[in-house]
């Protein structure tokens, strides 16, 4: 399957990370200048005229087992409902250095590979409609939560901008933890959410029992 990736940090990061690309199109002085100005490390493909900067590339296919295999955090997005939000969540993930981002949502939807500036060629993105089953404990990011740290490789949960995390899947989490906020601050956008998680509270060597 093929994704269209817009501008040129989408052309960046997709050859960055390994991503096949079909096509390129723009002005190749323009493309050559960025690249040497931002990227001066990458070989450009040929390069089709055209009046913006867009790329054709084949869709990374990434398998579940794998993912969860690799060091560090998994980010879960339960129900997200802005696409720009799920892709910069997606960016703030890879810059992190997170195992990767599952979603209820398709991370391949052109809003999100906007949001991500093509960073779904960084790490592992699958969509999936639960939390997967896992010794990974799952670690619920909720108001309602203690304020505490959670183990480098849990799995942490995040809601929707307006409704949160269902209550199946709070009910169903090893912890529920909450980012600490100033009084009278109620939320945070959800890529901030992210951030601020995969950030300010993973740390090592903190352990949290999964549920039988």
């Amino acid at each position: 399957m093929l994704v269209r990736l817009e501008g040129f940090h989408a052309l960046k990061h997709a050859l960055r990370f390994g991503a096949t690309i079909v096509e390129v199109m723009g002005d190749e002085d323009e493309i050559e200048r960025m690249r040497a100005q931002l990227a001066p490390d990458l070989t450009l493909p040929p390069i089709t005229p055209g009046p913006e900067i867009v790329t054709t590339a084949e869709r990374a296919h990434y398998d579940l087992p794998t993912a969860l295999e690799r060091p560090g955090p998994v980010v879960y997005l339960e129900e997200p409902r802005h696409l720009g939000n799920l892709g910069a969540a997606i960016r703030v993930a890879a810059a992190a250095n997170a195992a990767a981002v599952l979603s209820t949502a398709d991370p391949w939807q052109p809003g999100a590979i906007r949001g991500a500036a093509g960073l779904q060629f960084a790490l592992p993105v699958l969509q999936l409609d639960a939390p997967p089953k896992t010794t990974r404990p799952l670690i619920a990011i909720d108001p309602e939560g203690e304020e505490t740290q959670v183990p480098r490789h849990a799995i942490l949960a995040f809601g929707s901008e307006r409704h949160g995390l269902s209550p199946e899947l709070k009910q169903s989490a090893d912890a529920l933890v909450r980012i600490p906020m100033r009084a009278g601050v109620s939320s945070l956008n959800l890529a901030t959410a992210v951030a601020a998680t995969l950030y300010g509270l993973v740390v090592d060597n903190v352990n949290v029992s999964v549920r039988e």
